[in-house]
C-alpha cells in the first residue's frame, strides 16, 4: 500500500506534467481532482499533508485554478511570479484583483454563461415563490397550522408584473425572457443602453425602482454596484413591490434592506445571496414574505457538469497556444 502511494504521488508530481497551482478557500474541493491529477502536476497549499516542496514548485506554475469566489490578491499573486492565466470557477470578477491581474499580463477566465440559465430559473423561482407565498404556504401546512387557523393570506399575481431587470446581461437577458413568458413587462439598467434591445431602459437603479412591481438583481458586483440597492431605491419601489437577489449579496445595503422588510416598507424579498455568507440577518428568519437561499441559484447537477468542461478546455487551450473561452476583457 505505501509503495502504491509513493507511486502515485511520482505520477502526480511528474515533472514532465504541466503544473496547475490551486488557489481555493479551505472548504472548497474541486470534484474532478483526480482527473486533472491524470494529466497534470497539481499543487495545493492547503494539502494535507503539505508538500514540502510546495512553495519552490509553486513558483514555476503558469497556471492558477481558482475555486469559487476565492479572492486573488496582489500579495497572492507575489508568491506565484510565473502565473500567466488564472482559469476562474465563478461567474463573478469582484474576488480578482483586476488591476494587479493587468498590470502583470495574467490572463482570466470566469464560468462565463456557464451557470446562466440556472441563475435565470432561480431568480424567476424566487419570485414566484415570494409573490405566490409557496414556501410560506408549506410552513403553514407543516406546522399544524391548517386544521386550526383555516384561512391562509393570500399572495400576489405574478403575471402583468412590472419587472426591473439591474444588469441585461447574459443572466439578466435570460430573466427577461422568461418573466415575458408570464405576461410581465420589462424595463432595466445597466452600465450603458443595450444595442437593438426594445425594453425601456433607465440610467439610474431608483428610477427603475420606481416605475417596478418586482426588482431583480443579475449584475456583477463592481465599485460601481456596491450597494447599489439603497433606502432611496427602496423608498421608491414601494410597499407593495419586491426584490430578488441573485448577484452578489453587497449590491444591497442589507442594513437597510432588513430595516425596510421588518417596518413593511417593501413587500418581500428573495435572496439567494448576503454580505456576510454564511451570517444572514436573523431579523429576516421571521419574516413570511421574505424566501432565504444559502447561494445556491447557479448550483445543479448539469452547471457543474458543463463548468468542468469548461475549465479543461481552458486548461487545454493555455497549453496549446488556443484562444481561451469566457475570458474576462479588461477595461
Amino acid at each position: 500500500m505505501a509503495s502504491e502511494q509513493c507511486q502515485s504521488e511520482e505520477i502526480q508530481h511528474s515533472p514532465t506534467r504541466p503544473i496547475l497551482l490551486l488557489h481555493r478557500l479551505p472548504g472548497f474541493n474541486l470534484s474532478f481532482l483526480p482527473l486533472l491529477q491524470t494529466w497534470y502536476t497539481v499543487l495545493d497549499p492547503l494539502e494535507d499533508p503539505p508538500d514540502p516542496l510546495f512553495t519552490t514548485r509553486s513558483k514555476s506554475a503558469r497556471v492558477m485554478v481558482c475555486l469559487g469566489p476565492t479572492p486573488v490578491r496582489l500579495e497572492d499573486l507575489e508568491k506565484y511570479p510565473s502565473v500567466e492565466c488564472i482559469v476562474g470557477s465563478s461567474a463573478g470578477v469582484n474576488h480578482f484583483d483586476l488591476n494587479a491581474c493587468r498590470r502583470r499580463g495574467i490572463r482570466i477566465t470566469n464560468a462565463g454563461d456557464t451557470f446562466s440559465d440556472d441563475a435565470a430559473d432561480y431568480a424567476v423561482g424566487l419570485m414566484f415563490d415570494v409573490l405566490r407565498r409557496i414556501s410560506s404556504a408549506d410552513r403553514f401546512i407543516r406546522s399544524g397550522d391548517w386544521p386550526v387557523k383555516k384561512e391562509y393570506p393570500l399572495g400576489s399575481k405574478m403575471s402583468g408584473k412590472r419587472v426591473g431587470i439591474v444588469g441585461l446581461g447574459s443572466i439578466g437577458s435570460r430573466v427577461a425572457k422568461r418573466v415575458e413568458a408570464f405576461g410581465c413587462s420589462i424595463a432595466y439598467n445597466s452600465r450603458k443602453m443595450k444595442p437593438n434591445v426594445q425594453y425601456p431602459y433607465h440610467k439610474n437603479v431608483q428610477d427603475l425602482a420606481a416605475n417596478s412591481d418586482v426588482l431583480i438583481l443579475c449584475c456583477a458586483l463592481t465599485n460601481e454596484t456596491y450597494h447599489v440597492v439603497n433606502k432611496d431605491v427602496m423608498t421608491a419601489l414601494g410597499k407593495d413591490s419586491i426584490i430578488v437577489n441573485v448577484g452578489r449579496g453587497a449590491l444591497i445595503d442589507e442594513k437597510e434592506l432588513v430595516q425596510s422588510l421588518v417596518q413593511g416598507e417593501i413587500g418581500g424579498a428573495g435572496l439567494d445571496v448576503f454580505e456576510n455568507e454564511p451570517n444572514v440577518p436573523g431579523e429576516l428568519f421571521a419574516l413570511d414574505n421574505v424566501v432565504l437561499s444559502p447561494h445556491r441559484a447557479v448550483v445543479t447537477l448539469e452547471s457543474f457538469a458543463r463548468l468542468q468542461e469548461l475549465i479543461l478546455r481552458n486548461l487545454e487551450a493555455f497549453f496549446s497556444n488556443k484562444p481561451l473561452q469566457a475570458q474576462i476583457e479588461f477595461e
